[in-house]
């Protein structure tokens, strides 16, 4: 049997989004094949990390501009999508599912995020579909700007995706959670987002030099907050105890905000994640916003550092505080706890993340799970 997994974006690496879609194709491919169809966007061309997964095969279709999108995007509205969602709807995309979900030996259909479930919400109709969440788009979406609607229509939007999907794969057991008090009829697996732990060397020996990392995408609101919250709240803080501790900031968006003081490090986009790692004592993720787990978080544990997270930031995640990673809440038990690591070193913490990685976290523990017969919840 081959399964079939539909995207909205062109498979490039650049976002936890692309990451979670890669892992679940890792996932399903170490099962069998598996034909990947996606919508040319944000890219022309996959990475190739995706073409060069075993038994994978790779089917784009461009999306159409003007009356026929317009269309689409008035009929998903109309369908009760909110507006960044209906705006993503391609009807070529929605055929082309179509067609490949009728080829003969076909296994398993799975819509890859919330547009994707509502662009195939007709072939939902004729056979089953699995809806791939990447968050609980209710529990926070909402929080990130107007282009969600209302709380209310956003509640409606996602129980109407959890109500025609076969099954949902969820990333956490609190999104399970929250998504079964949304629809209690829903069918619902634990499907955490996962990272390619075996391809990962920890690094070795630990920099013990002053010098934090945050990775991220901060085009994105969540990380944008979580920022502003390091430079205005935390840094102060901790430089009034280490004034020589560093923060390199890794990722797209800082071109428009370079930090104003030199002890922290706008890098941008790297090719090679682990070099920056590899010189780092410790990893942030400060979120205050958002929903689901964090893919950095998962990707620093499985690289070996030690991280000092939020507790916003860990919600999703089966860590122990002071055991696999260092959970504080507010800017002063923060800074308190990130001056110490940094000073300190926490390197059997390290080693525990990666171990938990390892187990929970890693492509090889997500195929157990999808082939499970009836959903883990």
């Amino acid at each position: 049997m081959r399964d079939l997994l539909v995207t909205t974006h062109t498979p490039v690496l650049r976002s936890g989004r692309a990451v979670r879609t890669y892992g679940v194709a890792r996932a399903l491919a170490a099962r069998g094949p598996l034909d990947l169809l996606y919508a040319r966007f944000e890219g022309d061309e996959p990475d190739a990390a995706f073409s060069a997964i075993p038994g994978v095969e790779m089917h784009a279709v461009l999306a159409s501009r003007g009356p026929r999108r317009l269309a689409a995007y008035l009929r998903g509205r109309l369908a009760g999508s909110p507006a960044s969602v209906a705006r993503g709807i391609s009807p070529e995309l929605a055929a082309a599912a179509s067609k490949l979900a009728a080829a003969p030996g076909r296994g398993r259909v799975i819509a890859d995020g919330p547009v994707a479930a509502a662009a195939l919400a007709g072939l939902a109709q004729r056979r089953a579909v699995i809806y791939n969440a990447h968050n609980f788009e209710s529990g926070f979406r909402h929080e990130l700007g107007p282009g969600m609607g209302s709380p209310a229509a956003l509640r409606a939007f996602e129980r109407g995706l959890l109500e025609r999907a076969a099954e949902s794969w969820m990333v956490s057991h609190a999104d399970i959670a929250s998504a079964r008090e949304l629809c209690p009829e829903a069918k619902l697996r634990y499907a955490p987002n996962v990272v390619d732990v075996a391809a990962m060397e920890p690094v070795r020996p630990l920099a013990h030099n002053g010098r934090a990392i945050f990775v991220g995408n901060f085009a994105y609101r969540p990380n944008q907050v979580a920022l502003r919250f390091m430079l205005e709240e935390v840094l102060p803080r901790v430089w009034a105890e280490l004034p020589l501790a560093r923060l390199a900031l890794v990722g797209a968006g800082l071109e428009h905000a370079p930090p104003a003081d030199e002890r922290v490090e706008a890098l941008g986009f790297v090719e090679d994640l682990r070099a920056a790692y590899a010189v780092s004592s410790c990893a942030v993720v400060p979120l205050l916003v958002g929903g689901g787990t964090p893919l950095k978080l998962i990707e620093a544990l499985a690289f070996g550092l030690p991280v000092v997270a939020t507790p916003r930031a860990v919600a999703g995640l089966e860590v122990r505080d002071g055991e696999d990673c260092v959970v504080a809440e507010g800017a002063e038990a923060f800074a308190t706890q990130l001056a110490r690591v940094l000073c300190e070193g926490a390197d059997q913490i390290a080693d525990n993340g990666r171990r938990l990685a390892a187990e929970r976290y890693s492509i090889e523990a997500l195929s157990e799970l999808l082939a499970a017969s009836a959903p883990q919840a």
